[in-house]
């Protein structure tokens, strides 16, 4: 396992503009990658799918590295970690609390809420004759989503914005001691989320609704093990994790069409390729880059030697790459078969809002291809977000 000259640099902006042709790079020349930091990166499909699904890689070697979970001046009274970042038993029990609510037979059940959603947005937006695709629909559809879900209200969108944005950002910083500040800034914003979150309770719990903080308030209060810090800690995970992979999803899909304008007339031509055409743009340019274990023993990944409690990353996007799966694998190709891409992981930490997810996107782009036939990329450079673990824009702006 060589420590080679081709750098893994998450803070790299060249990274963040397109990090393919370094995840390129290392799958040829080094596929099981050692950092000079001492984490290893692994970016070919077979041992990214390896790292996912052998129960010998855990997430609890985590918790140490978790600012938000260790006591500190400015975090005196941590949360739990969420169930993100924990093993079985824990994590079975957290997870089978909340899965009914995102089951495939829930999540078709609220289809007519998200097309009036998304059509009431293009509405507004078609009026304008232009519009941001990231603040004018990628984010207000996922986000009046998942609080329709949880009973939340909408009246803080600004704040929680920024607070999700933090939290997220704060991904990038696990195991890489030089970040600080935003180790801090995720500290800070998990607890103005969870501040936020707790002047909801006292009113559900004398007034439960028909929504998911309601049924978890109710088990807590049947003696089950879900005590406050951890409704808490699910609430934040639930609420980030449920609009922060799909804005970048629609954001990252509709620019990869407008990208490839045949792919685009393709699927206006045939709408019944929305559903693979979701799959691809989830394989092409992933929401989620990367996500990471610790093997809670000595273990080997293609014949190298992993000590047990190193961190190891895989690298989503390079998996979802590898031409040993993808034949062709830098061709968008909306109608791609057999298209078994890793962007929501694999195993028990499979995203639990896989379903809901793939709904929104296939909607809301499927809406706005039809509605906008003169859809084009306005002028100007695109920002793309300081993060090498979720993938998205700033802003996608854009002429109907």
């Amino acid at each position: 396992m060589a420590t080679t000259e081709i750098l893994f640099n998450p803070f790299d902006p060249a990274f963040h503009r397109d990090p393919y042709p370094f995840y390129h790079r290392l799958r040829v020349a080094d596929p099981v990658h050692t950092t000079p930091l001492g984490f290893v990166v692994l970016t070919r499909y077979d041992d990214v799918l390896t790292l996912l699904r052998d129960p010998r890689f855990g997430r609890e070697g985590f918790h140490p590295m978790l600012a938000a979970s260790q006591p500190s001046p400015t975090n005196p009274e941590p949360l739990p970690p969420s169930m993100l970042f924990q093993d079985p038993p824990v994590h079975t029990r957290l997870r089978a609390l909340v899965t009914k609510a995102f089951t495939p037979r829930a999540v078709e059940a609220m289809r007519p809420q998200i097309q009036a959603i998304v059509d009431r947005l293009l509405d507004r937006a078609q009026e304008a004759g232009r519009m941001d695709v990231i603040d004018d629909l990628a984010y207000p559809l996922p986000v009046e989503v998942i609080c329709e879900m949880l009973g939340v209200p909408t009246d803080a969108h600004a704040a929680i914005k920024g607070w999700s944005a933090d939290l997220a950002r704060s991904l990038d910083a696990i195991g890489l001691p030089a970040a600080d500040e935003i180790r801090e800034r995720g500290v800070q914003a998990r607890r103005a989320l969870a501040d936020y979150f707790r002047t909801l309770l006292p009113e559900r719990r004398r007034r439960p609704g028909p929504d998911l903080l309601s049924a978890l308030l109710e088990v807590e209060e049947q003696g089950d093990r879900l005590t406050e810090p951890e409704l808490l800690s699910m609430l934040i995970l639930l609420f980030v994790a449920g609009h922060e992979t799909t804005v970048n999803l629609i954001g990252n899909g509709v620019l990869a069409l407008l990208r490839h304008p045949a792919e685009l007339a393709r699927l206006r031509r045939e709408p019944g390729l929305a559903v693979s055409a979701v799959e691809e743009l989830l394989r092409w340019d992933s929401p989620v880059q990367r996500t990471a274990r610790t093997p809670a023993t000595d273990v080997e990944i293609a014949g190298h030697p992993i000590p047990r409690g190193t961190l190891v990353v895989g690298a989503i996007g390079a998996a979802n790459r590898d031409p040993a799966h993808f034949p062709d694998p830098d061709r968008l190709d909306v109608g791609r078969a057999d298209n078994r891409h890793l962007s929501f992981g694999f195993g028990i930490h499979f995203c639990l809002g896989a379903s809901l997810a793939r709904l929104e996107g296939q909607i809301a782009i499927d809406t706005l291809v039809r509605r906008a036939p003169a859809l084009e990329l306005a002028p100007g450079e695109l920002e793309w977000r300081q993060s090498s673990t979720l993938r998205g824009l700033v802003a996608l702006p854009v002429t109907l």
